[in-house]
């Protein structure tokens, strides 16, 4: 999935918790937001949201 388009995707009521994280997890969607609100942009905002489906 796109970075630029996680903006878009609206997050489950719910996390399953399986592993790895499922795309549309809130968890990984708060993280990805959160990052990008400090300014983080490209190829690192990528990092992170990997990192996070991973946790």
């Amino acid at each position: 999935m796109k970075v630029n388009k996680l903006a878009d995707v609206k997050a489950k009521k719910k996390c399953c918790r399986s592993k790895p994280r499922c795309k549309r997890c809130p968890l990984v969607l708060h993280k990805v937001r959160k990052a990008e609100l400090n300014g983080i942009r490209g190829k690192e905002l990528d990092k992170i949201y990997k990192r996070a489906r991973k946790a």
